[in-house]
This record gives C-alpha cells, sequence and structure tokens, in this order.
C-alpha cells in the first residue's frame, strides 16, 4: 500500500461517508420504504451527534488508524496472511471475507451476553430505521469493536489495503443496509443472496425478540445462511413491523444524554 494513500485514509474513508450518507438521504426522500412516525429532525441531530462523540472518542482512546495498524504489523511480519502470504487477488478478498465473519461473530455476541447487550441495544432502541441507525452505535461498543477488529488483523496479518477495504465497505453498508429505502422485490431477493439488504436487516431491528435474534450480518448475507440466523421476512411484514425495542420507547430517548446513559438503566428508570 502506497505512503500516500496510508498517509490519507481518513479523508479517503470520510469522502466516501459523505458520499454514501448524501445518496442514501435522498433516496429516501424519492422513495422511502416505510412511513415514518418520528420526523429526522427529532433523531437525526442526536445520531448524528453521537457519530461525532464516538469519532472523538476513539482518536483519543486509539490515536491511529486501523489501516496504519495493519500496516505496521506487516512491516513485522506478523498475522497468518504474512506467515504463508497468498498473492494479493487472494489475499485481500481472504482477509476482507474472514473480517467480515469477525463482525458477523462479534454481533451474535453482542446480543446473547447480557453485559455487552445492554451496551448494543442503544442502536436497536431507535424508533425508526433509516440511514442515520446505520451509524448510531455507543461510543463503549464502537471501541470494543476497534479492539476486537485490532486483534483479528493481527492474528490474519491483513493487508493494509484490505483493511482500508474492509472498513469502507462495512460503513457504507451499514447505512445502505439500514436505509428507508425501496427496492424492488426482485431486486431485493437477487441482492440479499450475496450482500445484506435494508429489507434483510431490518427484521433485525423488530421489538419481536425471535426477529430481533436474526440476520445479524452487516455486509455479506452468507453468514446468517451457513449459521442458520436468517429470515426471510417478519411476521407482521416490512410495512407492519414494529421498530425499536419496548422498554425505550419514549421520545425523550432520542436525547444524546439518555442514550449514553441507556446501558445503565432499565426500564424502570425515570426520564
Amino acid at each position: 500500500m502506497s505512503a500516500n494513500l496510508l498517509a490519507h485514509t481518513t479523508a479517503v474513508r470520510f469522502g466516501i461517508f459523505l458520499a454514501v450518507f448524501v445518496g442514501m438521504a435522498i433516496w429516501e426522500i424519492l422513495a422511502p420504504r416505510r412511513q415514518q412516525q418520528w420526523a429526522p429532525w427529532q433523531r437525526w441531530p442526536s445520531n448524528l451527534l453521537l457519530v461525532a462523540i464516538d469519532t472523538l472518542v476513539v482518536r483519543l482512546l486509539v490515536p491511529f488508524s486501523l489501516t496504519e495498524f495493519a500496516a505496521w504489523l506487516s512491516a513485522q511480519g506478523w498475522g497468518l496472511l504474512n506467515a504463508w502470504p497468498f498473492p494479493a487477488m487472494i489475499g485481500i478478498p481472504l482477509a476482507i471475507l474472514l473480517l467480515d465473519l469477525v463482525i458477523y461473530a462479534q454481533h451474535v455476541a453482542f446480543h446473547y451476553i447480557p453485559m455487552f447487550w445492554r451496551i448494543h441495544r442503544m442502536h436497536h432502541s431507535d424508533l425508526e430505521f433509516d440511514v442515520t441507525t446505520g451509524v448510531r452505535f455507543h461510543p463503549i461498543e464502537i471501541v470494543l469493536s476497534v479492539l476486537l477488529k485490532m486483534a483479528a488483523i493481527a492474528v490474519l496479518g491483513a493487508p493494509a489495503i484490505a483493511v482500508l477495504l474492509f472498513e469502507i465497505l462495512l460503513n457504507a453498508t451499514s447505512m445502505f443496509n439500514h436505509g428507508n429505502v425501496l427496492l424492488p422485490e426482485a431486486a431485493d431477493s437477487l441482492a440479499r443472496q450475496i450482500i445484506v439488504t435494508p429489507d434483510m436487516h431490518r427484521v433485525h431491528h423488530s421489538v419481536a425478540i425471535e426477529e430481533t435474534n436474526s440476520n445479524f450480518g452487516f455486509n455479506l448475507s452468507i453468514w446468517d445462511r451457513v449459521f442458520g440466523t436468517y429470515r426471510a421476512e417478519p411476521k407482521a411484514g416490512q410495512l407492519g413491523m414494529i421498530i425499536g425495542i419496548e422498554m425505550f420507547r419514549n421520545p425523550t430517548e432520542f436525547r444524546v444524554d439518555r442514550m449514553l446513559t441507556q446501558p445503565f438503566r432499565d426500564a424502570t428508570s425515570k426520564p
């Protein structure tokens, strides 16, 4: 990976993030999948402020990018892919595939381990499902995810370019598959054979626990099919399903302070 590209990974990622976000927001206006009860102005400011908080916290705690970390590991010869190097045309896709599996496993763990669920449930407590839901994560979850990805990169010896591409894909697909956008049924059916579509992931945000604990993939849909966590549709249908978590349905939960304290509160906590 060239030193010039490595030096500009933050700018590259931010530029792509902004382009995908704006594109998805326009798509949601032009062709929404569901009519929303809560207006963007009620939810978007807090969801987007959370992105800024997450970014600041990670920068303070981990003052280097995962791409820089991967480049340093490669220079030291660490990791399986450095010990047994593959041609780039194999090693890069393989690293991306394995990192995606790690994120799938992390997502499953964050649902089934109570301590982690308390952190992750803030992502699910959004009462609507749109592009900003795809970037709405608690800072603790973001930090834990960064540490897990660092461990995975170290074990795998993932090439820096693979890490950069994976981070871009993960961020972009998270915004895409959380989009309140309409895809023709045939296009959705075809696309979800490879990637997670909005209709597929929306099931995961249902208030019904058996639906919440399904469709864990963020990028590739193969993992849900392989590990038996795939659910094609919600029982109530895409338009009838209820989004969110029963214990956090008060609109005061749109506030950033309430979002940040959700892991430390229960249903009896008052606004």
